[in-house]
């Protein structure tokens, strides 16, 4: 044992502040190269954190599933310079109220400089921010799953599939709803079990497109959950919820699909040549902690929740982001004894509000009556523009506040991408460091300018004298007092350089 000063965590383990002198192989391993695993990399490699990303899978996925970025993931790709990059092969939409797929028009007035809905194919996504974090420096390595670990006071040793250990001062579980982290780690993973699945795939069609259309009309207004919709030159996407689960180690078949295309349309469209065949289920379940000592978990591997809403890969981003600057400070030595416990104590409640949120969609998307009552009550009530707004928040995450403590109302959340000479804010948090945007000119980040920007601006569009931004976006302190800011610099900054 190295003789390094320890912390205890949360649970009493001993945890070694970044253990001098002790041999690693890398600063973090991430378990899984998804959304969240590629941005979490990228976000470390701002801090010069020596990254290896594994990877089960040896090539990307091939299907190609239409994920929806909601406003907060697209501030945060902005922040870090990604967005355009990102726009460029998406689809834009207004933004609005999907909520249990109750469309309606976003409320006027929406704080977001960008406040629209991003379609885009998924494996496109994930190789975007996969290149983005190799950019940055990160490690890929595909074909490489991780089958145990063990932590101690130093650091972690995994073990990839083959029997080669490599050793670590963090581990990272973005491995998705099946973690292997997770597991290994003995973290609790309570919810509800899957009671229901849906077939989604792409495929062929034997009729013409007027039939579909018209026919998938009539089946989706007493369920909004089916869908038939071309993609691409003569491809449909084709999602349908069935009763009940199947073994979903067992992929589905093309007869899986026409069979349940017949129940609840009363045709199969001639489906033929799928390109694609999937089936999810709608489980919710939410990781007891995210944190022991050194291993943490991001994504699917903490969270699992339906589809609806289409908060799932938005919510693992936002994870990596929240947490990529707080390890990277452990790392680096500068973090404050308790900044990575914020991971856990921020992220968790989120992630239990989003689950909460599509319990309430899947309800209001029943076919029976009562919940068909309860809908059409909640659609006379979102014309209400603060319920309207409310639910609009919640979805894309822009109505978030941290729990900071006492303040005024914008301190824990997200400030928007507001103007400030010579362009917008993001522009300046693109090293995924902290900002003091101040409108005083007269208040100093001192010795914390290696960790956080200073950016003087008496005409910045803001109506309060000055804000400390953390590197994901969220206002850690409001005012003009130059004592009180150098407290909340300490806070979240830590100890300042001579």
């Amino acid at each position: 044992m190295n003789s390094s000063p320890v912390t205890a965590d949360a649970a009493g383990q001993d945890l070694t502040a970044d253990a001098p002198g002790s041999r690693t192989d890398f600063d973090v391993i991430i378990a899984g190269c998804g959304p969240a695993g590629a941005m979490l990399a990228a976000e470390l490699r701002l801090h010069d954190v020596r990254v290896l990303v594994v990877e089960r899978d040896t090539e990307p996925v091939s299907y190609v599933r239409i994920v929806g970025l909601h406003i907060r993931s697209l501030e945060l790709l902005a922040m870090r310079g990604l967005l355009d990059r990102v726009r460029a092969h998406g689809r834009q939409r207004p933004a609005a109220s999907y909520f249990a797929a109750i469309d309606k028009p976003a409320p006027a007035g929406l704080d977001s400089a960008h406040a629209y809905l991003l379609g885009i194919p998924q494996p496109v996504l994930v190789q975007l921010l996969e290149d983005h974090a190799v950019a940055q420096g990160a490690k890929v390595r595909r074909g490489a799953a991780v089958t145990g670990f063990a932590q101690d006071d130093a650091g972690v040793t995994v073990t990839l599939a083959g029997g080669e250990r490599l050793r670590a001062s963090y581990l990272v579980g973005c491995d998705g709803a099946r973690s292997i982290v997770r597991k290994t780690l003995g973290v609790g993973f309570p919810g509800e079990p899957a009671r229901n699945e849906t077939l989604m795939g792409e495929l062929q069609v034997g009729v013409a497109p007027d039939v579909v259309a018209a026919r998938v009309a009539e089946v989706a207004a007493d369920d909004r959950r089916f869908s038939v919709r071309p993609v691409g030159p003569g491809g449909y996407q084709v999602i349908i919820p069935v009763a009940g689960v199947s073994d979903r180690t067992v992929p589905p078949t093309l007869e899986d699909f026409r069979r349940e295309l017949r129940a609840v349309a009363g045709t199969d469209f001639g489906v033929h040549s799928p390109r694609w065949l999937s089936r999810f289920g709608d489980a919710t379940r939410l990781a007891e902690r995210y944190r022991i000592a050194r291993v943490l978990l991001a994504g699917d591997a903490a969270h699992i929740h339906p589809p609806i809403g289409g908060q799932g890969l938005n919510l693992g981003v936002q994870d990596a982001v929240n947490l990529g600057w707080k390890l990277a400070a452990q790392v680096r030595g500068w973090a404050p004894a308790t900044l990575l416990d914020t991971y856990h104590a921020e992220r968790h409640p989120v992630a239990a509000d989003v689950l909460d949120n599509t319990r309430a969609q899947v309800a209001l998307s029943s076919t029976e009556p009562g919940a068909r009552a309860v809908r059409r009550l909640l659609i006379e009530l979102m014309n209400f523009d603060d319920v309207n707004r409310h639910l609009l928040e919640k979805i894309t995450a822009i109505g978030v506040r941290y729990d900071f403590g006492p303040g005024p109302d914008l301190l824990g959340r997200r400030l928007p991408d507001v103007a400030v000479q010579q362009g917008l804010l993001y522009d300046r948090m693109h090293r995924g460091r902290g900002l003091l945007l101040d409108r005083t000119e007269r208040l100093s980040v001192g010795g914390w300018a290696d960790r956080v920007d200073h950016v003087a601006d008496p005409a910045a569009a803001l109506d309060v004298p000055g804000v400390l931004l953390r590197p994901d976006g969220h206002v850690a302190w409001v005012g003009d007092d130059q004592r009180d800011l150098d407290g909340q610099l300490g806070r979240w900054f830590g100890k300042p350089t001579s």
